[in-house]
């Protein structure tokens, strides 16, 4: 029983580890051994060459060849979301590699440049693959740290009951505005039908709702100058505190889809440059050869 309550809890933990920790940083370390060798490599055939080598040298193919076909890897791993399979070539292993092998590329392919730059195919293919690894790193960013934040923010609450409150509180809103006049209840109609608990992607992705209905009620109801009626007095303090119940719910609401939006927002900078940097570097490929 020990034995196999150990091997159940080596599993567990597996498969809970982290793709940034995979397998005790494997592909970490293989993506740093790379980097030091070919830094080594430059620099040696730089003392023999009494120059840096550049990308037409035999390091610089080399190193070109290893980078362009990383390149093109790295892009096959939205195909590579669609199988599923464990052990060595789980999709954990996949996008740990795709990680570290991809932000080896920057002294892969640096190196490959020889650090000469130009106005020119060459340049435009590399300046596309820093903008890949850049963005690239926002989400290895935004995927280690915002999960965290979606899980604190709504605390034990799903989105299914957020919006199960929205509407219970609507229905409490409408059924306490009854006795209201009309314009209170035309106050009371704003909140319920206009107020838009999401919005556009950019709305979303920096939560500012200015115009938010359900804000323009409370503010309009405030403003309400005192009822004469006991009754409607009474309705009005109520549905105030209502109101204040809904701004609640969607702050919190609308903070959970600022996370969503926030771990999707890279990939509109990530995907578009990467199909870029393929087609850059298609063209930067042919040239060379052309002009070999």
């Amino acid at each position: 029983m020990t034995q196999v309550g150990g091997h159940t809890e080596r599993v567990r933990q597996r498969t809970h580890e982290g793709f940034l920790r995979y397998k005790g940083f494997r592909w970490a370390q293989f993506a740093t051994a790379l980097c030091v060798l070919a830094i080594g490599a430059y620099f040696v055939t730089a003392t023999r060459l009494g120059r840096p080598p550049s990308g037409n040298s035999w390091l610089g193919y080399t190193l070109g060849t290893v980078s362009a076909g990383l390149i093109v890897w790295l892009a096959c791993l939205g195909v590579r979301k669609r199988w599923i399979t464990d052990h060595h070539y789980s999709l954990k292993a996949w996008v740990s590699a795709h990680v570290y092998l991809g932000l080896s590329l920057v002294v892969l392919a640096t190196l490959h440049t020889g650090f000469q730059f130009g106005w020119n195919i060459h340049t435009l293919a590399y300046v596309l693959m820093m903008l890949v690894i850049a963005s690239g790193a926002v989400g290895i960013w935004a995927y280690a740290t915002l999960p965290s934040q979606l899980s604190h923010n709504r605390g034990e609450t799903t989105r299914k009951q957020m919006l199960e409150s929205l509407e219970k509180l609507d229905q409490q809103i409408h059924d306490v505005a009854q006795p209201l006049d009309r314009h209170g209840a035309a106050i009371a109609r704003l909140s319920i039908e206009l107020t838009e608990i999401g919005g556009g992607f950019w709305t979303r992705l920096t939560n500012r709702h200015g115009d938010c209905a359900n804000r323009r009620a409370l503010e309009q109801l405030r403003a309400l100058p005192s009822s004469a009626s006991a009754r409607q007095a009474e309705a009005l303090t109520k549905i105030e505190e209502l109101m204040q119940q809904k701004a609640e719910v969607l702050a919190l609401a609308r903070r959970q889809m600022q996370i969503t939006a926030m771990l999707e927002a890279w990939l509109f900078v990530h995907i578009p440059a990467t199909f870029a940097l393929l087609a850059a570097l298609t063209a930067h490929i042919i040239s060379v050869f052309a002009y070999w």
